[in-house]
């Protein structure tokens, strides 16, 4: 019950702030809304979390709900401004055509397992622009990036960890 509550108000603030200044019709909508958004995403939220395809509370070792969404509100800032620093470096690269552009592909390891980590570090790498993630290696623990401007010495492990290690260490702590 009290995942619900919470998913209520998660869901009620997103639509305030979507539609904001709030008036008198909008609450009553958000309520009507988010009454409706939360009574169907709660068990499938719990059920990804829970490492089950069956919906509903599990006991698993993984820290508490809380925990999860604070560092999931941190990954969205931290995405966010890798993005715009990443759009930064594109445009900057587009309006100086002298500024080298090598692109190219490199494999690097990943310590997350889960599909839904996995596919949000993917989303982060193609979404962040000047990568591209072009494959995942799931059993092996790899994923494939295009860079747009590939540097020397991107094979060495702490040089690759650039691309993935900004988002990796944060969706570990949120989907592992």
């Amino acid at each position: 019950m009290i995942h619900r509550v919470m998913f209520f108000l998660l869901w009620f603030f997103v639509w305030l702030m979507l539609l904001w200044p709030p008036t008198m019709q909008y609450i009553v909508t958000g309520i009507f809304a988010s009454l409706f958004v939360s009574f169907i995403t709660v068990d499938i939220f719990r059920s990804v979390y829970s490492g089950s395809e069956e919906p509903g509370p599990k006991k698993t070792g993984r820290p508490a709900f809380p925990a999860r969404l604070f560092w999931f509100l941190c990954y969205v800032f931290i995405f966010l401004w890798e993005c715009i620093k990443a759009n930064i470096d594109v445009a900057w690269r587009v309006l100086c055509p002298t500024l080298p552009i090598r692109p190219g592909t490199i494999r690097i390891r990943t310590k997350l397992r889960s599909d839904i980590g996995l596919t949000f570090l993917a989303n982060s790498i193609t979404l962040t622009p000047g990568t591209t993630t072009v494959d995942i290696d799931k059993p092996n623990g790899y994923i494939y990036v295009h860079v747009l401007s590939l540097k020397d010495g991107y094979e060495k492990e702490e040089n690759r960890q650039v691309i993935v290690g900004r988002f990796e260490r944060i969706l570990e702590r949120v989907f592992e």
